[in-house]
Parts: C-alpha cells; sequence; structure tokens
C-alpha cells in the first residue's frame, strides 16, 4: 500500500498524534518512515537583538536546531520501539515549499500532519494544508 510515509514533526501534541499514526501505519505496511521538521525563520524581534549582542541571532537559529533534532531523535527512538526505522530530517524554506520538495525528493506516497485544533491557527493551517493537499506528489491524511 505504502512504501513511503513522511509525517511533518513539531512540538505540538497534534503532531505527536500524528507521529504514533505515521508509526503504526509504517509498522502494519512494512513502510519506510521519514520525519521532516521545518527550521522556519527568526521572529521579526531578533533583528533588535544584533544591537545588544550580535550572536545573538546564530544562537536562537542554533538552538531552534538542537530542539529540532531532539524531536526528531525521541522519534526515531519512539519508532524503534515498534519495530519502525524513521529517518529525521530538518529542512528550511517556506512550509508548504519546503515540505512539497521533500516529498518529491524523498518520493514519498503518504504525508502524515497532525491537524492542530487551536483557533489562532485555524485560518493559516487549513490555508496550508489545503496548499499541501491541492499540490502534494502523495496522498495527504491529516491527524485530530
Amino acid at each position: 500500500m505504502f512504501s513511503k510515509i513522511v509525517v511533518a514533526l513539531n512540538d505540538l501534541p497534534e503532531s505527536q498524534r500524528a507521529l504514533r499514526t505515521a508509526i503504526e501505519l509504517a509498522r502494519v505496511t512494512s513502510a519506510e518512515l521519514a520525519t521532516v521538521s521545518i527550521l522556519g525563520d527568526l521572529p521579526a524581534y531578533s533583528s533588535f537583538t544584533i544591537i545588544v549582542d550580535p550572536t545573538v541571532p546564530n544562537a536562537m537559529m542554533e538552538d531552534r536546531r538542537r530542539t529540532q533534532s531532539e524531536l526528531h531523535q525521541k522519534a526515531s527512538l519512539l519508532a524503534h520501539e515498534h519495530g519502525v526505522h524513521a529517518k529525521g530530517s530538518i529542512i528550511e524554506g517556506r512550509e508548504v515549499q519546503a515540505i512539497l520538495h521533500f516529498l518529491k525528493e524523498e518520493r514519498a506516497d503518504l504525508l502524515v500532519i497532525g491537524l492542530h485544533q487551536h483557533d489562532f491557527y485555524l485560518s493559516r493551517l487549513w490555508s496550508s494544508v489545503y496548499d499541501l493537499a491541492q499540490e502534494a506528489p502523495c496522498s495527504v491524511l491529516g491527524v485530530h
């Protein structure tokens, strides 16, 4: 059914539910599993920190990279506990375009994403989900 499953990771609970679903699907279909997260731009206020300490933006970005690396390591351990090997990737770029590029590069046949139910994220989330669903070179599974 599926040979390559990609799950989008972040630090929110919905993402962790998507990860557990992707692990189970990979296990029952004997598919490869890849985890992906996006190293987004720093917030606008970080440009002001250069005045105080020019090393702060680099330190902030390195902290984000370390945090995401830890997410992928935990995901890999969880997958391993269920008999699934997971390869993690941290990518840079605009959310939708970066994921679409990654899906094509990995030749994925399923993208699993957590659907965030927070009101604040709703319009941005559905816009991103819609764009992914329309342009993805594979099936997209949204997990509540």
